[in-house]
């Protein structure tokens, strides 16, 4: 008997295998074929405080699914336009991690993003803490100027610490010491921080410009669009610590008076119109902080939605 069921299969977001947004995985990072393509880098040894997020991209996987309900992209009614339609993405599953080798764990990751862009694709990055960005970064070495566009509580500008140069506290200020990297946009930043006056002064005079939550809300995510450089390619780089723990408590330092999701996505919708994000990280979301799931899912959501913008201004 049929029961009146449907042929084939519902396909509900709980069932089958836990890739990013259910799209194929692709084993071969020698056959890549897609526009965009999501890269797991589970690595934490960068952390100051509390470790986790090596289980980060497990987790927003996981997550993905929730809005992976089979049926053909997602429209949105306040755009009327329907995202992800036909989308080409692609998980290659996850860099190769060497416990306590954080130099060989970081040319794994480098390795990755340089095969995605060797295809003519977009990397998305799922961390990890936020020292990913460090051979995230790396990797753009032949692609011409890029300008880092940060979401962060903190400034990760830290020049060096008791000899750690690669840790999470370092990322912005490897990136702003290559000579690719035209400037930093670094929005969020808040609060008691773990860097000091100097490090303000310091990222100031390397070209950056920093933001509070606070300093965004009173200016209006227009305006602070209009403070990003028009003429570059942008890479974002977003740690989930950005947004407010209220939303995302799962992540290892979490700071008070933090983001809205539309604060953060209109903010991106308004840069991906208007010119090439050429890469992605998200990173420091540590799933066993949060059971409820919901930084999991903050982060899973604003990845496709963004992706979804950037694919639609492509078209």
């Amino acid at each position: 008997m049929s029961h009146g069921y449907a042929t084939g299969r519902l396909n509900l977001p709980f069932v089958g295998i836990a890739t990013f947004g259910k799209y194929p995985y692709v084993e071969n990072w020698d056959a890549i074929d897609a526009d965009v393509c999501i890269l797991g880098a589970p690595f934490d040894f960068g952390t100051q405080w509390r470790a986790g997020a090596r289980f980060g991209p497990r987790g927003i996987r996981e997550a993905s699914t929730l809005f992976a309900f089979g049926h053909a992209g997602a429209y949105d009614h306040e755009d009327d336009v329907t995202y992800l339609e036909d989308a080409r993405i692609v998980d290659i599953g996850d860099a190769d991690i060497v416990h306590t080798d954080t130099m060989a764990s970081h040319a794994a990751i480098e390795l990755g993003v340089r095969k995605i862009l060797a295809a003519g694709a977009l990397p998305v990055v799922l961390g990890g803490d936020h020292s990913i960005n460090i051979p995230c970064i790396n990797a753009f070495s032949d692609h011409g100027p890029v300008h880092v566009v940060q979401i962060d509580a903190h400034l990760d500008f830290v020049d060096e610490r008791h000899g750690v140069r690669y840790g999470h506290g370092n990322p912005m200020r490897r990136a702003s010491e290559k000579d690719y990297v035209t400037g930093l946009s670094q929005f969020g930043i808040r609060n008691v921080s773990s860097t000091a006056k100097e490090g303000y002064d310091d990222a100031r005079s390397r070209g950056s410009d920093i933001l509070s939550v606070r300093q965004i809300r009173a200016l209006g995510v227009e305006a602070v669009a209009a403070r990003v450089p028009t003429e570059v390619d942008i890479y974002l780089t977003i740690d989930i610590d950005g947004f407010d723990p209220s939303i995302a408590p799962g992540t290892g330092t979490p700071s008070h008076g933090g983001f809205l999701y539309y604060e953060v996505l209109d903010l991106i919708a308004i840069l991906a119109k208007r010119q090439k994000i050429v890469g992605i990280d998200l990173v420091e979301v540590a799933p066993d902080y949060d059971p409820t799931g919901s930084t999991s899912i903050l982060a899973a959501q604003l990845l496709l939605n963004i992706i979804g913008r950037i694919l639609h201004a492509k078209e």
